[in-house]
C-alpha cells in the first residue's frame, strides 16, 4: 500500500520561492545587460559571438550569473528603499521594539505568517523590478540610438516612456505592499481588548414590613 505524498516542509517552500523570486530579478538585470552589450558592441561583432552565446554551456553560465545578480540587485535595492520603508514603518509602529516584538508574535501564528511571506516576496520582486526598468529603458534607449533604425524619435520616446511607466508603477506596488503589510501586522499583532461587562445596579431585597 503507497502512502500519500507528503507536504513539503514549509522552510523547502519558502527558499524555493526565494530562489525563484531571486532568478526573476537577476534575469530581467541580466536582459538589460545583455542588450547595453549588444548596443556597445555594434552588429559586426554580435554576428562573430552569436555561434558563442547559442550552446548550453553559455547558457547553464547566464542561468547562474543570473541568479548571482538577483541577489546583487536584491540587496542593493533593499538600501535605497530602506529611508522609504522606515518611514512606511513609523505609520503603524511608532518604535522598533514595537515592530521586533509584532514579528515574534506574528511568527507563533502560521496561518498569519504564510500570508506575510506571500507579500514580501511580492515586495522583494517589485523592489528589484524597480532597478530593472531603469537600466531596461537605459539600454534599450542606448540601443536604439546606436543602431539604424526607421522612426528613431518615436521609438525612443515609446520606450523612454514606457520604461518610466514601468518604473513609477512598480515603486508605487512596492509601496502599497508594504505599508498594507506593516498595516496587516500590527492590526494581527495588537493585544486583544478585554470585554468590559455592564454594571448592573443591585436588586433592592424586599424588606419585611
Amino acid at each position: 500500500m503507497t502512502r500519500p505524498p507528503q507536504p513539503e516542509p514549509p522552510a523547502v517552500v519558502a527558499a524555493t520561492a526565494m530562489f525563484v523570486e531571486v532568478l526573476v530579478v537577476g534575469i530581467g538585470f541580466l536582459t538589460g545587460l545583455s542588450i547595453l552589450t549588444v548596443a556597445v558592441a555594434g552588429p559586426d561583432n554580435i554576428r562573430r559571438l552569436a555561434p558563442v552565446a547559442d550552446t548550453p554551456l553559455a547558457a547553464g553560465a547566464a542561468l547562474a550569473f543570473a541568479y548571482a545578480l538577483g541577489i546583487l540587485i536584491d540587496r542593493a535595492a533593499d538600501a535605497a528603499l530602506t529611508p522609504a520603508r522606515r518611514r512606511l514603518r513609523t505609520h503603524s509602529f511608532p518604535t522598533s521594539t514595537a515592530y521586533a516584538q509584532a514579528r515574534l508574535k506574528l511568527s507563533e501564528l502560521p496561518a498569519l505568517t504564510a500570508r506575510a511571506d506571500y507579500a514580501r516576496s511580492r515586495q522583494r520582486i517589485c523592489r528589484g523590478w524597480i532597478l530593472n526598468s531603469v537600466l531596461l529603458t537605459l539600454a534599450t534607449d542606448f540601443a536604439l540610438g546606436r543602431y539604424p533604425v526607421e522612426h528613431r524619435a518615436p521609438l525612443l520616446a515609446t520606450a523612454t516612456a514606457l520604461g518610466a511607466l514601468s518604473t513609477v508603477g512598480f515603486y508605487l506596488s512596492w509601496r502599497t505592499i508594504t505599508a498594507t503589510g506593516y498595516r496587516k501586522m500590527a492590526l494581527q499583532t495588537a493585544p486583544a481588548a478585554t470585554p468590559i461587562m455592564p454594571v448592573q445596579n443591585p436588586v433592592p431585597t424586599p424588606q419585611n414590613p
